[in-house]
């Protein structure tokens, strides 16, 4: 797996190439279309309907493992809480994702 990061004014762009499908491909969709609202920076904001239907596809028992060190730095855990619960699939209870 390969990550880069893009700064664009106050927004960051994570670019995540996974090989292979299943759950990478569900990584690479969730930082496409969700990171502007999970990162540290900013304040709690509503996910947009794209970002939600990317979450509601998701698989975050296998997506939580793989979160390559880099993103990790960048995401805020509450904000991941709060879109997936917002978005209606929360992350499973004991699913521990990241590091």
């Amino acid at each position: 797996m390969i990550a880069g990061i893009l700064f664009s004014g106050e927004q960051v762009v994570v670019i995540v190439r996974a090989q292979g499908g299943g759950c990478q491909g569900d990584l690479q969709g969730l930082m496409k279309e969700c990171m502007q609202f999970v990162q540290k920076i900013g304040l709690v904001r509503d996910p947009s309907p794209s970002c939600c239907d990317v979450v509601k596809k998701a698989d975050f028992t296998c997506v939580c493992g793989p979160i390559p060190p880099l993103v990790q730095q960048l995401i805020s855990s509450q904000k991941v809480a709060y879109v997936t619960h917002y978005c209606g699939n929360p992350i499973p209870a004991g699913v521990k994702c990241g590091t």
